[in-house]
């Protein structure tokens, strides 16, 4: 079991003294979320029974890649990834590059976590279709894989003409994909394409009904022995034992936030990591 906590909602700054408190502590990873912007006039609809976001629009969304290249500056083992990248919100090339750039200044300490999104206006402002947003996703996918080989590299397809060029720094290793979303569609996705699922936060015994869908659509897809990570919170009491019966449901990481609510951030983190992520090395 790996355990990663998030920056979201937090003073910008103070992401990156968490980090290091997160390396310290023996914490695995690190994940960003991602917005572009929020517009004075929202006209689309937030994926929730309200269809409103809950965050206020001055809510602070820091480039993940900006943010990713910061704190694996001050860490040595933490790892990075995305809860999640909107991805075809943007150009191709720009996302291989960024991505591809904080693989080589982290080492190898970065995973792509992607995801389609749900604001238009953040694409049309941005210059990219919201409709084929989906689409174009699953093309981006294998088009990054093949960017990030490194020496003379193109890409042909449907969405995405890429001539023959060569894209530097090139990631050390293969960058990880993993995709984020709750529909057939994002989980097929996931399960077709991506190394693995990033959710969001559940109760246990709903997160097992993802892993298992998850598990039925690898052997769908004859992926099923391939390697593949799980990464959600659960809203259940911690506990090693949680920790345990996640691992055999085969859930291989956790999002927790034990400096969330403590005015002693590194005491809480140290304690949380005493108590429960020590058990699990």
């Amino acid at each position: 079991m790996q355990f990663w906590s998030g920056t979201p909602f937090m003073p910008t700054r103070a992401a990156l003294e968490i980090a290091q408190i997160l390396d310290e502590a023996g914490f695995d990873g690190v994940i960003c979320a991602d917005h572009m912007i929020y517009p004075k006039e929202l006209r689309s609809r937030y994926p929730s029974e309200s269809g409103k976001p809950g965050w206020a629009p001055d809510t602070a969304w820091p480039d993940s890649w900006v943010m990713i290249g910061a704190m694996a500056a001050l860490t040595t083992n933490l790892r990075f990834s995305n809860a999640v990248y909107v991805a075809p919100s943007r150009p191709l090339l720009e996302v291989a590059k960024m991505v591809a750039t904080a693989a080589e200044v982290s080492e190898g300490r970065v995973s792509l976590g992607v995801g389609v999104g749900w604001m238009r206006e953040e694409y049309e402002l941005m210059g990219q279709d919201f409709a084929t947003r989906g689409k174009r996703l699953d093309e981006m996918i294998p088009a990054l894989r093949a960017l990030w080989q490194g020496s003379w590299v193109s890409w042909s397809g449907e969405y995405y003409e890429v001539p023959e060029l060569m894209l530097e720094p090139h990631p050390p290793a293969p960058v990880p994909i993993l995709c984020g979303g709750e529909s057939e569609v994002a989980l097929r996705r996931a399960a077709r394409l991506c190394d693995g699922w990033v959710g969001t936060a559940y109760v246990l015994e709903e997160a097992v009904r993802y892993v298992d869908r998850l598990r039925e659509l690898r052997r769908e897809y004859g992926r099923a022995d391939e390697p593949f990570e799980v990464l959600l919170a659960l809203l259940d009491r911690p506990s090693v034992e949680l920790y345990q019966r996640a691992e055999e449901a085969g859930i291989t990481a956790v999002l927790c936030a034990p400096w969330a609510v403590a005015e002693d951030q590194r005491g809480a983190t140290l304690r949380f990591a005493e108590k429960i992520i020590s058990r699990f090395r």
